[in-house]
This record gives C-alpha cells, structure tokens and sequence, in this order.
C-alpha cells in the first residue's frame, strides 16, 4: 500500500494543504490538538472532493441507464455471432458509438478519487512515522499525532504492534476496538448502497448478465473493504466511510427524483406524482412535467409502471397532456370506472341457425319481388284501359296467367332446403 501511495506524491501537497486550511478551522472551534479539529477536516477533504466530482456521478447513472437498456442488444449480438467472437466484438463497440454509451463512465467516480485516496493515505503514514509532508511542518506533525478519535490515534491501523500504538499514545485494545467498528461500518454503506441500486433502481422486466454482474459485486465489494480495512490508518477510515455516506445517500436522492423505467423506485414516485396532481389539479414542477411529457410520448411502448400511472390519473378524472400538464377529463373518469359502454362481439352461430337464417332471407326476398310485381301491375291497369276503345270488350284469358316461380316458391313446393340434398336410404324409396 506504501508503495501504491508513493506513485499519487505529487498531489500530496494539494490534499495536505486542504487538511491544514480545514484545521485551521475547526481547531479555533474545538481546540487544534483534538481528534474533532482533525476528523472533521478530513471529512471536509471527502465532501470538497465529492462535490467536484458530481458531474461524474451524473454520467455514471446516465451510463448506467444506457447499460441496462442495451442489454437485450448486447445478448442478441452474443447470441448471433457466438462463434466469431471479433466480430462480437466489432458490433458491440458499434452499438456503443451509436447510441453514445462508455462502459467505463460506470468507474469514473472512484477512478477519479483514487488519487485523493492514496494521497491522504501519504499524509497519514508521514504522521505514524513521525515525518513531515506536504505544508504539514513539525507543529502540526506533533498536533495530528495528539489527535485521538474516540480514543484511536489518527495515524493508528487494526494490525499496529503494541509498542507502535503506545508510542502514539494509545492502548492496543481501543484501537482495534474502534477501527473494527469503523470497518464494519464502511462494509455495510457499501453493501446497503449496492443493494439499493439492484432492487429499487433496476429493470426488472430485463434478466440480463450485467445483473447477475451488479448483484456479485454487491457481495464482493463489501468482503474487499473489510479486507483491505484492517490496513488503512484511523484517518484513512474516517475517509473512506465518509464518502461511502455521501455516495449512499447521492444515490438514494437520484433514486427517487429520477428512477430508472421500469424498477420499483419508478413505480413509488409516480405514486407520489398521482398523489401530488389529485392534491393540487396540476403537474408541479419542470422535471415532473418532463417525466409525464415523456410517458405520453411512449404510447403503447408503456412499461407496467408508467400504464398504471395513466389509469391513475384516468381514476381520479384527469388526462395526461403531450406537454406534461394534465387537464380534467369525465371521459376519462367513466372509462376507468367502466360507466363507458363496451362494444359488444356478436354471438357465433351454429350451422343449422345459419342456414336457416338464410331461407329466412331467401323467404324475405320472395316476399319483396312479389310485392314490387303486384305494384307494378297495379300501376300498368289504368294506362292499359285509357289506351284500350272504349267500345271494345276486354278478352278474356281462359288460362291463368303463368308466371315464373321464384326460388321461395320453387322451395315451397318442392318442401326442400337450398344447397346439396343428402339421397335418401334404399328402404324408403
């Protein structure tokens, strides 16, 4: 670790001076030998640190998202170029230039404060050793080294001699004590921050390999701190539990203002959204309306969560807008009540009830073809008469007149249905 640290020397001084202009602070509220005057510039360090580095934390979760929506790609081009493992790995590059996505944004956060890290891991060996680094002089070397919190020196590690840790001023128990509870407490933030990314802010409408990844690392992640804890200073435990605090409770904050579609954190803010516009009538605020805005322009490409969003709005008489707002709707109201009628499918027949339908309206036909013929020869009679003489005596037709027999009335006589007629048995004809 020595070692690693001695690589980061050239940002030893910044960090070093930093700690010294928070000491300067906080040693003229509770007095500069003091493990408070220490502690909290150490915590100060990690808080500058991580506020310069939110724009990073922003891209991660960006870059997260976009990982956790190419999956499904990403399998399919795995699964389609199995054999050829070049040109698997040509597409996948391809589909990340596409849609602008860095598998190693996930890594800047920590990849950016490593060197913050091992430099104040510099600094706090030089106090054990009883050196001087940085802008901290020989004053301020015997100030850190008065330091104790809760009883640890501030340069002081689990695995110090006896003889080590009394020259600093301490007893061998409280040490191990108080970094032993500091290592379980910086395992935990670490295991509860992972463990609230894979079940709150995961698809989980997706199984994908990249969630078996996330929920082994939230596992081993854990195990290595608690490893590597038991070599790391006072100072440096102060360090490292502050930050994983600050990203635990970072991430809880971007978990409920901004959830990815489809997780359980989706579905609890849109929740509140539905409690929030039946409390008001409106969409309040620009991000909220953004988030609806972009729920309608889905369509039907709607997770479960952000469905059940509409037809919460639908029960309670609003409508979501292409703009975000929403506006009061009854039609909306009575379809989600079910008050709107439903259309109806007709009901499937049975083959005799169809054929008889059809003599029905063979029969029907019949009826109206004989009507119009009587009507029309209702009509001709008076024209027949006036272009007849007068003197002339109307022939009488001693034959009735014949007219061709309709299909109804061909089936009538006959007494058989249309269609193909089945022979009948030898015995009865």
């Amino acid at each position: 670790m020595d070692t690693i640290a001695s690589l980061f020397s050239f940002i030893t001084w910044p960090v070093s001076w930093v700690i010294v202009q928070f000491h300067k602070l906080y040693g003229a509220i509770f007095g500069p030998d003091t493990g408070w005057a220490w502690g909290l510039s150490i915590v100060s360090l990690v808080v500058l640190i991580r506020i310069c580095l939110i724009p990073l934390f922003v891209k991660q979760i960006k870059s997260t998202r976009n990982m956790q929506a190419l999956q499904p790609k990403m399998k399919a081009i795995q699964e389609r170029y199995k054999s050829d493992k070049q040109r698997q790995s040509e597409e996948m590059m391809k589909l990340y230039k596409e849609t602008g996505t860095n598998p190693l944004s996930s890594c800047l956060p920590i990849l950016a404060q490593s060197p913050f890290f091992f430099a104040l891991y510099h600094v706090l060996a030089g106090i054990a050793n009883g050196k001087t680094i940085g802008v901290i002089n020989q004053p301020l070397l015997e100030s850190a080294q008065k330091a104790h919190i809760v009883g640890a020196p501030l340069a002081a590690k689990f695995m110090d001699s006896a003889s080590k840790v009394e020259s600093l001023g301490a007893s061998l128990t409280d040490v191990r004590v108080v970094t032993a509870i500091m290592i379980v407490m910086m395992s935990a933030s670490q295991f509860f921050t992972q463990r609230q990314l894979m079940t709150k802010n995961v698809d989980l409408t997706v199984k994908t390999p990249f969630m078996q990844q996330q929920k082994m690392l939230m596992y081993v992640f854990p195990v290595m701190f608690a490893v590597m804890g038991i070599n790391f200073p006072v100072g440096v435990l102060v360090y490292w539990l502050t930050t994983n605090v600050w990203t635990m409770g970072q991430q809880m904050y971007v978990i409920n203002q901004n959830p990815t579609p489809g997780s359980k954190a989706q579905e609890h803010y849109l929740d509140r959204l539905i409690k929030s516009v039946n409390a008001h009538g409106e969409v309040r605020g620009k991000k909220r309306r953004t988030i609806v805005q972009a729920i309608v322009a889905k369509g039907p490409d709607r997770n479960d969560n952000e469905r059940k969003f509409i037809t919460g709005l639908s029960k309670q008489g609003y409508a979501a807008q292409a703009d975000g707002s929403v506006v009061k709707s009854d039609t909306a109201l009575l379809e989600a009540e079910g008050a709107a009628p439903k259309r109806q499918q007709p009901k499937r027949q049975t083959k005799a009830q169809r054929q008889a339908g059809a003599v029905q309206q063979d029969d029907a036909a019949a009826k109206t073809s004989l009507t119009k013929d009587a009507a029309e020869t209702s009509d001709a009679a008076p024209a027949e008469k006036q272009a007849a003489p007068q003197d002339a005596k109307p022939k009488q037709d001693t034959k009735p007149k014949q007219g061709k027999p309709t299909a109804g009335q061909a089936r009538a006589k006959s007494g058989q249905r249309k269609g193909q007629q089945r022979p009948k048995h030898p015995t009865k004809k």
